[in-house]
């Protein structure tokens, strides 16, 4: 089972480092190149440049190692921790943004519409 402080404390972790993305991360993430994952980390659903790939290794690094510190203070798995967190970051997807579930099949998130959370999202 899920545990909400997980979700709620690694969700605002994550705002930060995101807020301060790059125009050309920006740029790949609205145009569906780059999205989010059921896992919890970013992924590339399309062509992406040398820069874009470095950026998204960069926020991997980074979600790994704060996914890590939390399921050490929580006594949970880290892929619990970056499951959870994916929980909030499939539901604040903006329309056209790529997102990949455990199917492996990238989809583009379509306005007016819900991104169909995991099972153990809810």
């Amino acid at each position: 089972m899920m545990r909400p402080g997980l979700l709620v404390l690694a969700g605002l972790a994550l705002a930060a480092p995101l807020a301060a993305q790059s125009p050309s991360l920006a740029g790949a993430i609205a145009s569906g190149q780059v999205g989010e994952r059921y896992d919890g980390y970013m992924g590339l659903a399309g062509p992406a440049s040398p820069e874009v790939r470095r950026q998204v290794q960069a926020i991997n690094i980074r979600r790994r190692k704060l996914y890590t510190d939390l399921s050490v203070r929580r006594n949970v798995t880290t892929e619990l921790v970056g499951m959870a967190t994916s929980c909030q970051l499939l539901s604040q997807l903006s329309a056209g943004e790529a997102y990949l579930l455990r199917d492996g099949v990238w989809r583009r998130h379509s306005a007016g519409q819900s991104v169909p959370l995991p099972d153990y999202c809810r």
